[in-house]
């Protein structure tokens, strides 16, 4: 009971503090600019740790480290590929990125986009908006799913109820303060998540004898194939499923809820400063939660999986330190939703390009998208369950294959064709989708890297040669 009662007062304060920040941001939103992109004025922590926090919540915290306790080192492919992502949105991208929307005044990564398609613009930006939406959506219930499955863990609670009550908190500071509340709630939630996957990984080790003992421990119990960086798969399925894997982290670079943050810093030297911070958490972060998974394996902790960053601490924390750290990380987790609804509702009512008559009523109908966008989420959420990392990866996967080629080739300085940009969003998008749906390594590998290959060719067709 102990236990159960710090997090309740824990989750009330978090819930304060962000509705706090909420009313404080408000007060510096005057214009579409500064209610999408903080009028370009984020510093290097604020956006590097936002970025971080968004792009690495639920299917971080407890998806990764479910697929590490379930499967093994193969899961550790993923490590690589989302550190490529860092560098390759932040220092290949970002230049560009942040400079052309200083220049001319970029609301949202879709206006960076479409700046030399021409009367494809308008196609361009409706296609967007509703695979924005319709992705987010997805990812949206993922976030709420698991702040559902930690409260039923932890202490039994109803998951209706606390969903339905983080759904409202969230939604209140959304609306009040735009992207710069999300983007200082996001920087305070990695901080958040970066203590915690310190705390409970070094409780976790210290519980199993350390790590010389956890890898006796695996050594002893486990199949080889748990120690295999290809998993139970041999030959080209091994080396389909690595790479699957290591593919994911292409996605960053079509998310814009990542790019809006690179978009939004005040200078390109806070742009390097914001990477290296960016960088530096997921360090921690990954290494702790390696630490977790294999810890919690080695002392066969029983737990779905998913589950596994709760039930370690519940079991090796103090009840007042495992209240703070769980009330903490389930409140971190579920505002990232944040940073989505703000995606969703930009492109709503400006990507979209439909005409809303005046700035304000443009305003309003994207706050209105916020609303029905969470409501549609928390629905799916409730009424159709799925596991948290494949609702994840599959919006993740599928928006970075339709906007990411577009978006990189632009920022590498190629200018193409908007007929050629709208089909290799479509293409990409639709290869991603059909290859999702069909099981084994080999379409892994197609979802991934293919229909990354089939937008590169589109543009590369319809690029315009300069001179």
């Amino acid at each position: 009971m102990e236990g159960n009662s710090i997090i309740i007062a824990t989750l009330v304060a978090y819930k304060l503090l962000l509705l706090g920040i909420g009313f404080w941001a408000s007060r510096r939103v005057d214009s579409e600019g500064d209610f999408f992109l903080a009028g370009q004025g984020l510093g290097a922590w604020t956006a590097g740790l936002s970025y971080a926090a968004s792009t690495s919540s639920a299917w971080v915290l407890l998806g990764f480290t479910g697929m590490v306790f379930t499967q093994g080192l193969v899961a550790l492919w993923l490590v690589p590929g989302i550190f490529g992502g860092y560098v390759l949105t932040w220092l290949v991208m970002g230049p560009r990125l942040n400079a052309e929307t200083r220049e001319r005044g970029h609301i949202t990564v879709i206006d960076f986009l479409v700046t030399d398609a021409d009367r494809w613009a308008r196609l361009i930006g409706l296609l967007a908006a509703g695979l924005i939406l319709f992705c987010f959506v997805f990812y949206i219930a993922a976030q709420f799913q698991a702040a559902g499955n930690a409260l039923t863990e932890v202490f039994g609670m109803s998951a209706t109820e606390a969903i339905l009550l983080g759904a409202a908190v969230i939604l209140i500071y959304c609306l009040l303060g735009g992207f710069l509340a999300a983007s200082i709630t996001d920087a305070l939630q990695a901080g958040v998540m970066v203590l915690a996957c310190i705390i409970v990984p070094i409780a976790a080790l210290s519980a199993a004898g350390g790590l010389g003992a956890v890898m006796d421990a695996l050594r002893a119990n486990e199949p080889q194939s748990y120690f295999s960086l290809t998993g139970s798969a041999f030959g080209m399925a091994g080396i389909g499923m690595a790479m699957g894997l290591l593919g994911t982290g292409l996605g960053a670079l079509g998310q814009p809820q990542l790019l809006n943050r690179i978009m939004a810093v005040r200078s390109q030297t806070e742009r390097v400063r914001g990477a290296a911070i960016t960088i530096g958490w997921g360090v921690l972060i990954y290494s702790g939660l390696v630490v977790l998974a294999l810890s919690g394996r080695a002392m066969s902790l029983d737990t779905g999986g998913e589950s596994l960053f709760f039930a370690a601490a519940s079991a090796y924390l103090p009840a007042a330190i495992a209240g703070v750290v769980i009330a903490a990380v389930l409140s971190a987790v579920m505002s990232t939703v944040d940073s989505l609804l703000l995606a969703a509702a930009s492109a709503v009512s400006h990507d979209s390009g439909l005409r809303w008559g005046t700035p304000k009523r443009a305003l309003l109908m994207g706050r209105l998208a916020m609303v029905a966008v969470a409501l549609f989420a928390v629905g799916l959420t409730l009424f159709a369950p799925k596991d948290i990392f494949t609702r994840v990866l599959f919006s993740w996967v599928a928006l970075g294959a339709a906007f990411g080629p577009a978006i990189l080739t632009r920022c590498l300085g190629w200018r193409v064709r908007g007929g050629a940009v709208f089909c290799a969003v479509i293409v990409g998008f639709v290869a991603a989708v059909i290859a999702y749906n069909i099981p084994g390594p080999g379409a892994d590998v197609v979802e991934k890297w293919g229909s990354w290959a089939l937008g590169l060719i589109i543009l590369a067709i319809g690029r315009v040669k300069h001179g």
